[in-house]
């Protein structure tokens, strides 16, 4: 059915779009008209979207990538799609393999168990000045967004006191509703800014991550800028959003929620049933075909796009039965939040030690913890390319 477009508007804030399951049922691949008329495929199964992400003859790069709604991407110039130094995300071997491998080290299970003393210390003094503020309060810019924000900033070797610009910049290049320009400018005004940071750390470097990558010398400025906005702008987005939609979830859910809150032995678990449930990468990821590669029996031709609806993926019942329902005592594992293959997020293990302190550490804080709204009146962010929550009124 060539003439399917992308269901995007969400019936229940915690669920993907119906459509999606219902064309999951039918197929776990479908033809789908961008929004500029290109013709590729959308993707809603597991197997199939673990395959895509799996498979090298699918590119990551964005300059033959068509956008899957009305967006940005259709005003913007070749020139302007292609991508920047230091950008591993959306680069291919054997130039994303050469970042890759000057990164990983940094982000290693057990790295990140060196920073869990410093995580915890951050979530308390975000605790201790909530109570001493009083309720209400807005979870997310008082408890998720800042965690995740002096974590980053304090491993990359970023001034804290320098986020409002960082994280504005964030708004836009992940608001769907950006002007062209506006996205360009924010790209600028990050780079910029690490530019000058790079210089001053080239005259004293730091004990952090940046600095290291300094003075290593294998990259020059303009890929230590690029490097650093991927992990600046990411590694404090999506994790705040994982925090604040995930509280609303459990919040909505009383009885995962206690069994978060009462019982230890179910939040590293719990945490991935979160992560797989709400799969908070609302549009994309996006491949693009280099070469015909088939599927499951569907052929993909040469320079065809590939959406993948991981939201959906991840509720699949061949993978996941029930996978409708949140269970944090569900053995969740497998799930593609963190994507699959050689692009699967470099930052998940610090995010999951982010959410396996933060969740825990504020429920039993404050046990009475509720929506100071009634939870329609949350503000979701339907308008982002991640998905969670734009504030959360809580009391307690």
């Amino acid at each position: 059915m060539s003439d399917l477009t992308l269901p995007m508007v969400r019936q229940r804030p915690l669920d993907p779009p119906d459509e999606l399951g219902e064309l999951r049922r039918q197929a776990s691949m479908h033809h789908l008209t961008f929004a500029d008329g290109h013709v590729g495929w959308l993707v809603t199964g597991y197997a199939a979207a673990r395959a895509v992400l799996a498979d090298p003859a699918f590119s990551n790069r964005p300059e033959h990538m068509h956008p899957p709604i009305p967006s940005r991407m259709q005003l913007m110039r070749r020139e302007d799609l292609k991508v920047l130094p230091g950008m591993f995300l959306r680069t291919d071997p054997p130039e994303h393999t050469r970042y890759r491998k000057l990164l990983t080290g940094q982000f290693t299970v057990r790295r990140m168990k060196t920073l869990e003393p410093r995580i915890a210390e951050i979530t308390e003094d975000r605790l201790d000045a909530m109570e001493a503020a009083g309720p209400p309060a807005d979870l997310v810019r008082d408890f998720a967004l800042p965690i995740p924000s002096l974590v980053i900033c304090e491993l990359l070797g970023v001034p804290y006191e320098d986020r409002s610009r960082f994280q504005e910049d964030a708004r836009v290049l992940f608001n769907l509703e950006s002007k062209a320009e506006d996205a360009l400018a924010a790209v600028g005004s990050t780079l910029a800014y690490l530019h000058g940071l790079i210089r001053r750390k080239r005259e004293e470097p730091g004990d952090d991550l940046l600095g290291g990558l300094v003075e290593g010398g294998e990259l020059n400025d303009e890929e230590l800028a690029g490097v650093g906005f991927l992990l600046l702008i990411a590694g404090h987005e999506t994790t705040a959003n994982m925090l604040g939609l995930g509280t609303y979830a459990l919040l909505t859910n009383p009885g995962q929620l206690a069994a978060m809150r009462d019982d230890p032995g179910v939040v590293d678990n719990g945490v991935e049933e979160l992560l797989r449930y709400l799969t908070i990468i609302h549009l994309g990821p996006i491949r693009v075909a280099e070469r015909d590669v088939e599927i499951e029996g569907n052929l993909i031709r040469k320079g065809e796009n590939v959406v993948l609806s991981l939201g959906t993926a991840n509720r699949d019942p061949a993978r996941f039965p029930g996978g409708d329902t949140l269970d944090v005592t569900r053995p969740a594992g497998g799930h593609l939040t963190f994507g699959h293959g050689i692009h699967q997020c470099l930052g998940q293990q610090l995010a999951r030690a982010e959410m396996r302190i933060a969740y825990p550490a504020l429920l039993r804080r404050l046990p009475g913890l509720r929506l100071a709204v009634r939870p329609e009146e949350v503000p979701m962010r339907s308008d982002m390319s991640i998905y969670g929550v734009h504030r959360l009124p809580v009391t307690w």
